[in-house]
């Protein structure tokens, strides 16, 4: 758990995310993207730097004060959490869930969600692209799920129901993830939808999405 500087002119920060071991190839791999997510989301100006959590925590409450200075009667206080945990793990994938809320002021805060999955063999991150072996496939059944769950026939317009696909035209969200109940799908707010609609989340089980995944889907939640 890391926390930020508890002071007048300090922001609200407070990072609990995993931690593996060293010793291995994949640990280092695990304890490197989460580290680098959570420096992009507290990075406020980008061009801090930091090279961990604590230096990202410190710029982070830096560009608190800066603005404060800068603004000293409309600055209001800032605030960070991200928590992350593991959502699912077999023999040969892992899958990381991080929750994030960022508030840096206006009307509302960001509210975000990332998984991070690795392929516990090779001890890499997958990009989405790499979780599957069939992706016409599952974006086809992917589409279909999206439209049961949300109320849009099969021959309506995507964006008929007041969605934001770019050129209406259904795409797969940039947050994929899984955990015991299927292959999650998440879209953030912004991606397709308002803030106000908060975020859009579909589960496919794997007895429908297993023929599509490239890695086993032989799983277990977390003990």
């Amino acid at each position: 758990e890391y926390l930020g500087q508890v002071c007048a002119d300090c922001p609200s920060v407070r990072v609990y995310v995993p931690e593996a071991s060293e010793d291995k190839a994949l640990g280092r791999a695990v304890n490197r993207s989460v580290r680098e997510e959570v420096i992009e989301w507290l990075d406020y100006d980008e061009v801090s730097g930091a090279s961990d959590i604590p230096e990202a925590i410190r710029a982070f409450g830096a560009g608190y004060r800066n603005l404060r200075e800068q603004f000293p009667d409309e600055a209001i206080g800032w605030e960070a959490t991200v928590e992350g945990v593991v959502a699912l793990e077999s023999d040969e994938l892992l899958s990381l869930k991080l929750d994030g809320y960022i508030f840096t002021g206006g009307a509302h805060g960001f509210t975000r969600t990332r998984y991070l999955n690795f392929d516990k063999k090779s001890a890499r991150e997958l990009d989405n692209r790499d979780l599957f072996r069939d992706l016409p496939g599952l974006e086809a059944l992917a589409e279909a799920a999206f439209r049961d769950s949300q109320g849009i026939a099969s021959d309506a317009e995507i964006n008929s129901t007041g969605f934001m696909f770019e050129d209406n035209q259904f795409r797969l969200p940039d947050t994929i993830g899984f955990e015991a109940e299927g292959l999650v799908l998440l879209y953030n707010p912004y991606e397709v939808a308002s803030y106000a609609d908060g975020p859009v989340r579909v589960v496919i089980p794997y007895a429908d999405a297993n023929p599509y995944l490239a890695l086993s889907a032989g799983m277990q939640p977390p003990a």
